[in-house]
């Protein structure tokens, strides 16, 4: 348990948190993930080799640029292994969560200022795309759909003032 700061006291554990992900979150991470390991770490790998038989590698440009390369490679995959180890994979189609607004869920609203209808699905963070109408769970238009319904209003602070959006459907697709 955690004290009240929510820091934990030298040596103790803190237990790991869940990344909500689609279904289809969890598989493009699995494709890049699986793209970086049988494609671009082999490439890089190959690129190091080819600068190493140039000789003096103290001003080799083309291997300090493939080591830098293989030193992002290396981190991504890290980062990826690990979101996956820690994702809580959520499919939206079979959420129950009875007309109200959760993660996963595909909503349909109209801004009240200007009459227009827009359509996003609420993701995790790696899957954010505004451009694909997916926007993540801790933005502040997710945060204040969470836990409404077809039918309610919800006010969303956005950087220009309040903004207010009548939630026209909720599908869980």
């Amino acid at each position: 348990m955690l004290p009240q700061n929510g820091v934990p006291e030298y040596g103790e554990k803190r237990p790991m948190q869940k990344i909500p992900l689609t279904v289809r979150g969890a598989e493009l991470l699995k494709q890049e993930l699986q793209q970086l390991k049988s494609v671009a770490r082999p490439e890089v790998i190959e690129a190091i080799a080819e600068a190493r038989s140039h000789g003096d590698l103290s001003e080799n440009a083309e291997y300090e640029a493939a080591k830098e390369r293989q030193g992002f490679i290396e981190g991504r995959i890290s980062e990826l292994e690990h979101k996956l180890s820690v994702a809580h994979i959520i499919n939206p189609t079979e959420i129950h969560a009875e007309g109200k607004i959760v993660f996963g869920t595909t909503v349909t609203l109209e801004d009240l200022e200007t009459e227009e209808h827009v359509t996003y699905q609420i993701v995790g963070e790696d899957e954010a795309d505004i451009k694909q109408g997916k926007i993540y769970v801790g933005s502040p238009i997710a945060r204040a759909l969470i836990g409404k319904e077809e039918g309610d209003t919800a006010e969303v602070q956005a950087p220009g003032g309040v903004r207010e959006y009548d939630i026209i459907e909720v599908r869980y697709i």
